[in-house]
């Protein structure tokens, strides 16, 4: 039989009405002859007030015992959506992970897949079962404790599964009907996309798309497994949302196919920093291990330093507003060590990061004078520029973040298809 993956996130399975509604397009996939493995999420909320519960419980709580309480919310869904599969006589069964058995590292709460063998679930559809309902975003560690993989998860789950079974494809259902050219409640002129690369999704979910979480895209990158985006709460058929795949489906590709955003970005400036050999190691090393993402990186031209013949640049980095207390903290501790010497830190905490992607950008000029020309011209100053091989990134004042997305949107004409 053909096979299909199909998850439901927290807001399509969040009473049971809906969690109805997800198993009548459950129902439907295996009237169309497909055998299905079913990854659900917990029900909206239910993860949140679990946490909660920890917190309050254990402030400094056991990793373990945090992953068994957190991953329960899955298995309830898991449940009631088999329950419920039962009652439109489809032959339906839940798996926790343990049961599976998803095997995973032991990293708590940010565990990553080891294994996933075939064998039980296998047996179960050739006994006449047409659907598995897995519990997502768990595994069990080698010491065969419950693990969680980070919030997110549940679509890690759902792509590692259409890896292992060699799926048809990986249907991920939300509470929007595809991927965007931008965030439409920016502008209005935002289009559904029909297809998009690995390649821009994984830039896309990077710079701040939250659709889909960075880890199941590079998975499904890696193992060639086909996505699709949709919505959950609208009819749907077999063209409906957006698929993402590998660059060799899209026949033709505009040269920008999304503008995405970051509004909580800050922008730090050690002045005056000793221009030597491993400084920049000095400097991020220290940022790293306290847990600080570093984004955009510029130094400036090396100089004499005032009365002294030792060379001394600047040097300026991006991070989330969230870590600048931490950054902060990190820098000062490496320069009362004596491992680096500045002589300020300034900091701007009123950034945000603007990002053209498109795989056309490989093979066409003049995508970076385009950007700046459009910036430009709404009177948007730049701060800092970072560029890969399909991405340009812009730092500029967080109070021009919706005006420089919409003149990105009119300036590659993203409201046009083809």
């Amino acid at each position: 039989m053909p096979l299909l993956v199909m998850k439901f996130g927290g807001t399509s399975v969040a009473d049971l009405d809906r969690i109805r509604n997800a198993a009548a397009k459950v129902k439907a996939e295996v009237d169309r002859g497909y055998d299905v493995i079913v990854i659900v999420s917990a029900m909206s909320g239910k993860t949140n007030e679990l946490v909660g519960w920890v917190n309050e419980t254990s402030p400094l709580y056991d990793a373990r015992e945090y992953d068994a309480v957190v991953s329960s919310g899955e298995n309830v869904t898991a449940g009631l959506m088999a329950l419920t599969l039962q009652e439109m006589d489809v032959p339906a069964r839940s798996w926790q992970g343990w049961q599976v058995p998803i095997q995973t590292t032991s990293a708590h709460s940010a565990a990553r897949f080891v294994d996933i063998p075939r064998a039980n679930l296998d047996m179960k559809f050739a006994e006449g079962f047409k659907v598995a309902v897995i519990a997502g975003f768990q595994g069990v560690s080698p010491e065969g404790r419950i693990t969680t993989l980070g919030r997110g998860g549940s679509d890690t789950t759902a792509v590692a599964f259409a890896a292992a079974f060699g799926a048809e494809r990986c249907d991920i259902y939300t509470d929007v009907d595809g991927i965007y050219t931008t965030d439409p409640r920016i502008t209005s002129k935002a289009r559904k996309l029909e297809k998009i690369s690995f390649e821009e999704m994984l830039e896309l979910a990077s710079l701040g798309a939250k659709v889909l979480q960075t880890r199941s895209v590079e998975l499904a990158m890696r193992y060639k497994v086909r996505l699709r985006v949709l919505s959950s709460f609208d009819e749907t058929d077999e063209q409906s949302g957006t698929l993402v795949c590998d660059e060799d489906e899209i026949m033709e590709s505009k040269v920008v196919s999304g503008v995405a955003y970051s509004r909580e970005e800050a922008k730090l400036t050690l002045v005056t920093v000793e221009d030597r050999p491993g400084i920049a190691a000095a400097i991020f090393g220290p940022l790293a291990d306290s847990g600080v993402n570093v984004d955009m990186i510029v130094q400036n031209i090396s100089e004499k330093a005032q009365g002294s013949d030792k060379p001394v640049t600047d040097m300026t980095f991006s991070c989330p507003v969230d870590q600048v207390a931490r950054a902060r903290k990190a820098l000062e501790a490496a320069r009362d060590a004596g491992h680096i010497n500045y002589d300020t830190l300034e900091v701007d905490e009123d950034a945000a990061k603007v990002s053209v992607v498109g795989i056309g950008m490989r093979s066409h000029a003049g995508v970076a004078a385009r950007m700046f020309r459009a910036l430009a011209a709404d009177g948007v100053n730049i701060k800092v520029i970072a560029t890969s091989e399909i991405k340009i990134s812009v730092l500029i004042d967080r109070k021009y973040m919706e005006l420089a997305v919409q003149a990105l949107h009119d300036a590659f004409e993203l409201d046009k298809a083809g």
